[in-house]
């Protein structure tokens, strides 16, 4: 079964708040036992191709790692699945900005793509925050393929495992102020978020506003997170 129909919300509604404000709600998509497993899976150090502590690079506070290839068969459904539903929005996205790049309809063959250019490690990776922890702004971009939607799952209770840790997104509009978008998920909800730009209307026609994601700090507790990246790295 396609994990996408389990969602509560319409996927229209979705793309619609997409185009809107850069960045959408998924409702309800994970379980709490499917979250619990993939937190579990935190420790399964086999399961991983690197990890990251962002303080030795200047990426806030907190731990990553990513997760290695074959990818758990509920992140690999979740990757296939999600891409399909967002490769039409990507593709007008691309067509609308003046970018010559089209995306196919099925992940695997973009994933070709990806491989082809030397991007062949794979992106979705779990992130591990602790009290006082926080992600810098940042764009997760990998190499010359870029995938222009992205999600992040949010894997702990909020209330109960942690609290502060909201999901930020800034977006730059030429010669006007930031503006921000703060998030608030429940456990096992996604957030759906341009990667790197994306077009706006304007009363001149489209032009492309720049975006960037990170998380406010912890105010107590701890905070896993599920990220869905769509394009392979260098």
């Amino acid at each position: 079964m396609d994990i996408i129909s389990q969602q509560a919300r319409d996927w229209a509604e979705i793309s619609s708040e997409l185009e809107s404000h850069g960045c959408a709600v998924t409702g309800p998509l994970l379980s709490a036992a499917e979250c619990r497993d993939l937190v579990a899976l935190y420790a399964e150090e086999q399961r991983f191709r690197s990890r990251i502590v962002m303080a030795r690079h200047g990426y806030g506070r907190g731990e990553y790692k990513y997760l290695a290839y074959p990818l758990p068969d509920l992140v690999q459904r979740l990757r296939s699945s999600l891409y399909e539903k967002l490769v039409p929005l990507a593709n007008r996205w691309n067509a609308v900005m003046g970018i010559d790049v089209q995306f196919p309809a099925a992940h695997s063959e973009f994933l070709a793509r990806c491989h082809a250019a030397g991007q062949t490690r794979p992106t979705p990776l779990l992130l591990q925050y602790g009290e006082g922890d926080y992600n810098c702004l940042h764009q997760d971009l990998y190499g010359e393929h870029v995938f222009p939607l992205q999600v992040a799952f949010l894997l702990s209770d909020p209330g109960r495992d942690f609290s502060g840790g909201e999901f930020v997104l800034t977006e730059q509009r030429p010669r006007m102020q930031s503006r921000a978008e703060v998030v608030a998920l429940l456990q096992g909800e996604g957030v759906v978020f341009a990667v790197r730009h994306r077009p706006v209307q304007g009363a001149r026609g489209s032009y492309r506003v720049n975006l960037r994601h990170g998380v406010s700090r912890i105010r107590s507790g701890r905070r896993h997170t599920l990220g869905v990246i769509f394009h392979d790295a260098a």
